[in-house]
């Protein structure tokens, strides 16, 4: 376990690739969020723009990010979370707003990997440990 949490934006595809189809923007979500799990087994802090994102919205009284609200809030969360994180993973594909986030984040200094493995204090374990 590495000697200080980090805090690790996880940045990849969300609306991208997806014409805007829910179903196809939850699965992407999903993809993103499959990440969460072994940066926190690792010792650190997982965070997603959308996990603060879509909640915004919602109490905004946007429909959701497809609401012409979603471009003052979607974009503007990573960066401002950006503000607080301590490095950023890029998951595969294509994605702006992901490499918005990437580009922000060496602007900032902050690491960006692209493999979890690169990780400091990477843990590998296939699932969790469910408790009865």
């Amino acid at each position: 376990m590495p000697p200080q949490p980090l805090l690790i934006l996880i940045a990849g595809p969300y609306r991208s690739g997806t014409d805007d189809d829910p179903a196809r923007m939850a699965a992407n979500l999903q993809r993103l969020e499959e990440a969460a799990w072994p940066l926190f087994r690792s010792g650190h802090v997982p965070m997603i723009g959308e996990w603060v994102a879509l909640p915004v919205l919602s109490s905004a009284g946007a429909t959701g990010p497809l609401d012409p609200l979603a471009e003052q809030v979607m974009y503007p969360t990573a960066e401002r979370l950006l503000q607080h994180c301590d490095g950023v993973l890029r998951v595969p594909g294509n994605s702006k707003g992901a490499d918005q986030d990437v580009a922000i984040a060496r602007r900032r200094g902050l690491p960006v990997w692209f493999d979890i493995a690169d990780i400091p204090g990477y843990v590998p374990q296939s699932t969790p440990q469910a408790s009865s």
